[in-house]
């Protein structure tokens, strides 16, 4: 069933017009707030408006949210999200005034929420489209048009399974895959399940497909997507599915880095470890969501397993990939949490040895069983406990990060990962254990001989900081050397244009052909902290 708002048809509106000979195309910007899922859902949001005629805004137009469509791409798993589009919205409404036929769409998990109250407390927005019906995108922008009216289209049900939609890939080397969406678990605190609905899982022939297709267009690293990517299979039967996928996909002839994101503890099994330990492409890097390491805790998160679980899944993947990186999801604040729970979470912390953590102070989402709990915490408290937990998590990550010092690491160079590089003459990356590192040059390199995005640099650990590592090895005559991948060279062809590879809104394709390529997210972030 789906729920529509419109007002009546003027005449039949069932699909995008181009534009009218001698007309400039339409530009778009979409803009994302929350997880990698929506980074992907915003690559096919991108892919669908290409393909119905419009052009992405330049880096200039775009930082300047100067475009003839914005399209919002919605999380509502945090309490801030609401501030945050609405945020969004209010800026926008003077753009808009100032920008006669300008649209402004708003999509994704808030959009799925909220659904025609997002018109009603922004008038000026004009489509409004969820979770399971991204494809109606273009769509609704000209019936908005044609009507000059809001248009709001939610689904209940998934209509169309996003990864068959076309694709604008943020990327040349780096690509996200989605094995699956929605979620089986009833997480007390999350409304996810609410908002995506229960698990569907592709086909294991189409996933390896599409992994084939990025790595054909030059991508040398793929990220797995799913909700509870570990639970992949329950749709068909198949509990071992993951694990058999990880190494077909590892397999791909050309493919030099899988990751994948993110499991759930109470689901991860052994043959996954040994998946991971024995495919030389699967890198030694673990997102493993802990929420609390209280047992008491976790009982009332509805979250399938217990502390001793938890530890014993990283003992047993450290004991098959010692150097592993894992990272982690952390709640404090949770209804009812006593001194003693966050103690116990404190405890957990110390012996996980965490390289990062994503830590987030409990908020209240309508919806949710949690919502509705006794003994909320009051704020002092929860921010008093967030603190001694950033410090706990700083000291660790600083400790881990140091053990590195020494060490020689192969970076993939990124765009887009270090905001002070123009100062510090720096480039940026990730090491094979999704380390973000900042690299230096060796003096006189000639301009032939940069590295470029995609490309593989191997370099010494000189210093380390509690969410990245420092390698001035180059600088320092020291270990610096460039492997030239066909990741760069897809970068290479976006930035130039040479061929028709940036920008392909059919499903493989990345970058812009004559500009700049789009910032690239490449795995997890390092740096958990959630906004205060």
């Amino acid at each position: 069933m789906s729920m529509t708002t419109t007002p009546p048809v003027l005449a039949p509106v069932d699909a995008p017009t181009s534009p009218a000979a001698g007309e400039p195309a339409r530009t778009y910007l979409v803009k994302t707030l929350g997880c990698q899922m929506n980074v992907h859902d915003s690559e096919h949001m991108a892919g669908m408006l290409e393909q119905a005629g419009y052009v992405a805004a330049t880096p200039e137009a775009a930082a300047a949210e100067d475009a003839d469509v914005i399209v919002i791409n919605t999380c509502a798993v945090r309490e801030n999200a609401a501030d945050k589009l609405y945020g969004n919205l209010g800026r926008l409404a003077g753009t808009k005034r100032s920008r006669p036929g300008m649209q402004i769409a708003v999509g994704g998990c808030l959009a799925q929420k909220d659904r025609s109250g997002i018109v009603e407390r922004a008038p000026w927005v004009d489509v409004v489209f969820g979770t399971h019906n991204l494809d109606v995108l273009p769509v609704l922008l000209e019936r908005a048009r044609h009507n000059q009216a809001a248009e709001v289209e939610i689904e209940e049900s998934l209509k169309v399974f996003p990864s068959t939609l076309p694709t604008r890939r943020e990327s040349a080397y780096a690509g996200w895959v989605s094995i699956s969406v929605g979620c089986n678990n009833t997480c007390t605190f999350c409304i996810v399940p609410h908002l995506r609905g229960k698990e569907r899982d592709r086909r294991p022939g189409d996933v390896l497909a599409e992994v084939a297709a990025l790595v054909d267009q030059g991508a040398v690293e793929v990220t797995l997507l799913g909700q509870n990517v570990n639970s992949y299979g329950v749709e068909f039967g198949d509990r071992g599915a993951f694990a058999k996928l990880l190494r077909a996909a590892g397999a791909t002839p050309g493919l030099e880095r899988l990751r994948f994101t993110s499991p759930h503890p109470a689901a991860f099994t052994d043959d996954v470890i040994a998946a991971m330990a024995e495919t030389p492409t699967v890198m030694p890097t673990l997102h493993m969501p802990l929420q609390s390491g209280s047992d008491r805790v976790l009982r009332a998160m509805r979250r399938s397993y217990r502390s001793e679980k938890f530890l014993g899944i990283l003992d047993r993947v450290r004991a098959q990939m010692p150097d592993a990186a894992i990272t982690t999801d952390i709640i404090v604040g949770f209804p009812g949490e006593t001194e003693e729970d966050f103690a116990e979470t404190l405890r957990v912390v110390e012996a996980s040895r965490f390289s990062s953590a994503f830590t987030f102070q409990y908020s209240p989402r309508p919806g949710t069983p949690a919502a509705d709990l006794p003994d909320q915490l009051p704020k002092a408290v929860v921010q008093e406990r967030y603190e001694r937990l950033i410090a706990l998590q700083d000291r660790i990550g600083l400790e881990e990060a140091q053990r590195q010092t020494g060490r020689t690491v192969e970076v993939l160079l990124a765009e887009g990962e270090g905001r002070k590089d123009g100062a510090t003459r720096r480039l940026s990356g990730r090491a094979a254990d999704n380390r973000l590192v900042h690299l230096a040059l060796p003096e006189g390199l000639a301009e032939a001989d940069l590295p470029r995005p995609g490309d593989i640099v191997t370099v010494e650990v000189t210093h380390a900081a509690p969410h990245h590592l420092v390698a001035d090895s180059g600088a320092q005559g020291g270990t610096f050397a460039v492997r030239r991948t066909r990741g760069g060279d897809a970068w290479e062809r976006g930035v130039t244009g040479d061929d028709a590879h940036g920008g392909d809104a059919c499903g493989t394709g990345g970058g812009t052909p004559g500009g700049p390529a789009a910032p690239v997210l490449l795995g997890l972030p390092t740096l958990g902290r959630a906004p205060r």
